[in-house]
């Protein structure tokens, strides 16, 4: 399997308020004819590491998918589980957003920036 992360993402808060409160996941599957299948785990980051998002999604080829999670944490971290002949069929992006939808540039995370594993 590979393991891809997005890493520990800080968000402590500025002024009371956290940067993000909700976290947006853009999956895209450039397979040309077979499903692709992603697990998406989220995690709390404080003294210890709890799951709190826990999702298998199948993606048909061609498709896109967008997934929305909490995330008003002060830390959290996501990771995705997919085959090792898959990894080069899926692009994930990871977003975070303030309450009213404007993205957090330091909260993004684009595809040639995640840590791989492969397994």
């Amino acid at each position: 399997m590979a393991i891809l992360s997005t890493g520990p993402i800080e968000n402590n808060p500025v002024s009371g308020v956290r940067p993000t409160q909700q976290v947006t996941i853009r999956l895209v599957s450039r397979a040309e004819v077979d499903s692709v299948t992603v697990s998406i785990q989220g995690y709390v980051l404080s003294t210890t590491r709890t799951l709190y998002v826990s999702e298998v999604i199948s993606i048909a080829p061609n498709e896109a998918v967008t997934r929305n999670y909490f995330a008003n944490l002060d830390a959290f971290e996501f990771v995705f589980v997919t085959a090792p002949e898959s990894v080069d069929e899926v692009g994930i992006s990871v977003w975070g957003k303030q309450s009213s939808g404007q993205l957090v540039d330091a909260h993004r995370v684009v595809e040639h920036e995640k840590t791989v594993n492969d397994i």
